[in-house]
Order: structure tokens, then C-alpha cells, then sequence
């Protein structure tokens, strides 16, 4: 695939250095003669340069399968990703169907934003051909409902969600769009075309398609200021929720 092509194609834009919250599985569509367990990497980063960031012990780490939520926040091992700490997990897939995990990160202070920053993550895995379960929703603080399977999707396809914030669509949320540029292959003509924004409709729903011949780990985030505000040094900080879902396109091999 020309990935330089295919990103001087982009034309919708917002300026560089996105944070994302990021939970990477090894394989997004595990399959009987795959094994039975998937690895996870979890960070904090702007994903298209690769530029980690600090991720602390998150305030909570779980799986949810067929209604059921399990806590693996005592999993997690730490590890450098991205040059920066993040953690690692081998997770054991015992029962078919849609596995969403999912992290409520700690909030992070950002100088640049003069605000602190959370962002609600998860990632959509299926095991063994079965997809049931792909639209779970979580009821996170706030957090991205795929209408779409967030797997399964061809380069190209278009993806769908409804961003929802305490329970409830958020309408005209503003959600950034980003491409892991895994190995660095992909370059931009500019570095506005690095993150892209786009805006939902009056019912929180937001679409989009990736370029052809982007397959790869592209991820979501439905950004919104909480009500509340915290403290940083005495002064009162306004706090960013961020709903981030990561969502895998195909490349169509003929």
C-alpha cells in the first residue's frame, strides 16, 4: 500500500499533536487456529508521529464479555511504549464472541491546553468467529457507541458512532480523527492533515471512511469539558472527557 498517497489525500483537518488514549490488541479478529489469548499494548500518545506520553496506573482496566465485566486493572505489567510508560497484557479469550476492553485513565495535566486531560478508552476484539457483542455499550462516563463494527471493516468502509456523554448523545460533539502510523511508512504533505475533525449530527452519530488503502488502527475521540473543575497548584482547571474508540480497517487483498 502507498501510504503517502493515500494521506495527501485527506482533506479534512485540525492541527497536529493529538493525545489519545490507546489500547493496541495484537489481532483484532482472533480466529480458532490463532491461539487462545490476545496481547495488549496500552499507552497514552499521539499515535501518527508515535510520540509517547507518560500513562500512570490507570484508575481502572476491564473486559467486558456478554454482559459481564471482569477487572484486569492487576494485570497490567508495566512497559515502555513509544519511549514513554505504558503497560502490556496477555489476555485469555476463553468464550467466543465480541471482547471489549476498556480504561479509565488517570487525569492527565497538560500545560500546552491549560487543562487536564482523561480520555475514556476502548478497543472491540472477536474471538472465533463470532461477533456477538459488537455494539456493546459500557456506560463509561462518556464514551463512543459504535453503530459499525469496530472490526471487520475494509479499508475504505465507512465507520459509525453516536458519542455519548453521561448516559446521552451529545449533539454537534466535535470528534478528532487519527491514524497510528505504526513504523513511521506514512508522511503528510502538512501537518494540519494529521489529525482530522469532523462533527456529529443533531443525534451525537458521526461518520466516516477511512482512505482505501489506509488499513491499519485508526482512533476516535468525542472530546467534551466536564461540569466539574480540579485543582492545579490553587487554580481551578477546567478537566477534557474524551471518548476514544479504536477501530481497525482491513486491507482488500484481491
Amino acid at each position: 500500500m502507498n501510504r503517502p498517497i493515500f494521506l495527501a489525500a485527506l482533506l479534512a483537518a485540525a492541527p497536529a499533536a493529538a493525545h489519545y488514549g490507546m489500547i493496541i490488541p495484537s489481532d483484532p479478529m482472533l480466529a480458532q487456529d490463532e491461539g487462545r489469548s490476545v496481547d495488549l499494548t496500552v499507552s497514552f500518545s499521539h499515535p501518527f508521529e508515535e510520540d509517547g506520553m507518560v500513562l500512570e496506573r490507570p484508575d481502572a482496566f476491564t473486559v467486558t464479555h456478554d454482559g459481564e465485566t471482569t477487572d484486569l486493572l492487576g494485570e497490567l505489567s508495566d512497559a515502555t511504549v513509544m519511549g514513554e510508560p505504558g503497560f502490556t497484557m496477555t489476555h485469555a479469550l476463553e468464550r467466543p464472541g465480541t471482547h471489549v476492553f476498556a480504561m479509565t485513565p488517570v487525569p492527565y495535566w497538560e500545560p500546552a491546553e491549560d487543562a487536564f486531560i482523561q480520555h475514556f478508552t476502548k478497543t472491540y476484539v472477536s474471538a472465533y468467529g463470532d461477533d456477538e457483542g459488537w455494539d456493546a455499550e459500557l456506560g463509561l462516563r462518556t464514551e463512543i457507541v459504535p453503530l459499525s463494527k469496530p472490526f471487520g471493516l475494509w479499508a475504505g468502509n465507512v465507520f459509525q458512532g453516536i458519542v455519548h456523554l453521561e448516559g446521552e448523545p451529545v449533539p454537534y460533539a466535535e470528534v478528532e480523527v487519527e491514524f497510528y502510523n505504526e513504523g513511521q511508512e506514512a508522511s503528510v504533505p502538512s501537518d494540519l492533515m494529521i489529525t482530522q475533525t469532523i462533527k456529529a449530527d443533531a443525534d451525537g452519530v458521526f461518520t466516516y471512511a477511512a482512505p482505501t488503502d489506509a488499513d491499519g488502527w485508526w482512533g476516535f475521540a468525542a472530546l467534551n469539558t466536564a461540569p466539574e473543575t480540579m485543582d492545579h497548584e490553587g487554580e481551578a482547571k477546567a478537566v477534557e472527557l474524551g471518548a476514544v474508540i479504536w477501530v481497525h480497517f482491513e486491507e482488500w487483498e484481491d
